[in-house]
């Protein structure tokens, strides 16, 4: 990151070349997986011809993506600007582990500040639409419309859907025929039910699941987030809520069961783009109907498991992934 672009950015109260000095971002060839640091400046001291000038009158050819501080964002990111970049003559800038996620990146879409970032249809629906109802996949025309009104567009929908879910031993699965949350009522007075202090805590955790599916445990374990699995593997517990694209989730001895009811809502992933882009940018289109339905929610956490158990870098395992999908050149 020792060389600064020698392009000029779009921005508005143009000054020179359309650049803003207090505006200039140091994250055009690497990342950053601190978070924005909103009003952080890269002061100028001199401006030469050769350095800022020579792309006067050119139009951009960087857009500008946001990932929200999660393996499975720094991976998603790789995988598009590798494929953004091999594809169309752009390049693309990111910038890593925006602090504050969803409620941070939405204001600087709007400001102009990023070009797209990958989001969760129920985020986006609840956080950015302010809507107080459970959202599923067939309030997505309605999501899409609210989204057009601030001039953005849902694209390049991935497949995976990260939510919160239940997780049963294996053995206990076999043993009861459990396939449902519905299907635990009959044998939960028989199990015990491990989460972190949060679930038992909010208002859609763990009263809301027991009283939804009329469940009723035999015992309740607190546990620390990054023990759940391992308590899960020596017995000492039954049944956990998850995140399905949970990285662990790929390699443990268990099933996931299907929220029967539809207590928690759905969160697809997929991309939030500025219209202004996308009209600016054509090209850009091929690439999100590429991307369309390729991950699974297995494959997503077999990828997120790559990267925090295994040790491997995100754009390790995005490039192999877009290899065996034959997605490379």
């Amino acid at each position: 990151m020792g060389k600064f672009e020698k392009k000029c950015k779009r921005e508005e109260n143009v000054k020179i070349c359309g650049l803003k000095t207090e505006n200039i971002s140091k994250n055009s060839a690497g990342r950053k997986r601190g978070g924005l640091k909103k009003g952080t400046a890269l002061l100028l001291t001199a401006v030469t011809a050769a350095g800022i000038l020579t792309g006067c009158g050119q139009s951009s050819q960087t857009i500008r993506m946001a990932t929200k501080p999660m393996t499975e964002q720094y991976i998603i990111g790789s995988m598009m600007k590798t494929l953004i970049e091999q594809d169309t003559d752009l390049t693309v800038e990111i910038t890593e582990g925006v602090g504050g996620g969803t409620a941070n990146i939405q204001p600087a879409m709007e400001e102009g500040e990023f070009d797209f970032y990958p989001e969760y249809t129920g985020s986006g629906w609840n956080e950015v639409l302010k809507e107080e109802s459970l959202y599923d996949e067939s309030m997505f025309d309605q999501l899409q419309a609210g989204y057009e009104k601030m001039d953005m567009t849902w694209t390049g929908m991935l497949g995976f859907n990260n939510t919160y879910g239940l997780v049963v031993a294996s053995d206990i699965a076999k043993k009861y025929n459990l396939k449902t949350y519905s299907d635990l009522a009959a044998v939960s007075g028989q199990l015990v039910f491990g989460a972190e202090y949060d679930f038992f805590e909010r208002e859609d955790g763990y009263d809301a699941l027991c009283d939804t599916y009329g469940l009723t445990f035999k015992d309740t374990m607190d546990l620390d987030i990054g023990l759940k699995y391992d308590a899960l593997a020596q017995k000492e517990i039954d049944v956990m809520n998850i995140f399905t694209t949970d990285g662990q989730l790929s390699t443990a001895d268990a099933v996931v069961l299907e929220d029967d009811k539809g207590l928690y809502p759905s969160y697809m992933c997929g991309f939030v783009v500025r219209n202004e882009v996308l009209e600016d940018h054509p090209e850009l289109q091929q690439v999100f109907d590429k991307v369309e339905n390729l991950i699974t929610d297995a494959e997503m956490a077999k990828m997120n498991d790559q990267v925090e158990t295994e040790g491997r870098e995100p754009e390790e395992v995005a490039s192999a992934f877009l290899q065996e999908k034959g997605l490379l050149e």
